[in-house]
């Protein structure tokens, strides 16, 4: 399935040209246009899912696989020492291109390092109840 109206639909399927890294059938890999660190890239499925919440359970699977085979030769190619493998899934945890896609962000020792959160605190008893309320 695609989205006539998705611009990563379209540059999955070569419409709109991108640099391309890696392409098979399912996935194509470009460099990010607007990127956080040099070699930052992009795993997009050329099927348009919108989000994890959306995406077959294969397909997720597969790009996890995908970004482990990328990051290793990323890492030597680009002198990275380290990486960053981002997804996030609805706009209030940053997604704003709403088709399916994982960022690999190579890490430079010395540059600045832009994924940072706060920590929260909660009583035994309020970890217990959350754990329970996610058991499956």
């Amino acid at each position: 399935m695609r989205d006539d109206n998705c611009i990563f639909c379209k540059i999955a399927s070569g419409e709109i040209p991108s640099n391309t890294i890696f392409e098979d059938e399912d996935f194509r890999i470009i460099l990010d246009a607007a990127p956080a660190t040099k070699g930052h890239a992009l795993i997009i499925p050329k099927e348009h899912y919108k989000d994890l919440y959306e995406i077959d359970e294969n397909v997720a699977a597969k790009a996890f696989g995908l970004a482990k085979k990328m990051i290793t030769p990323m890492t030597e190619a680009l002198g990275a020492d380290g990486f960053n493998v981002l997804q996030n899934n609805k706009e209030v945890a940053g997604q704003t291109v709403f088709h399916f896609h994982m960022h690999l962000i190579p890490r430079y020792e010395g540059k600045d390092k832009i994924l940072t959160w706060g920590h929260e605190e909660f009583s035994d008893e309020e970890m217990k109840k959350i754990c329970e309320s996610l058991k499956q």
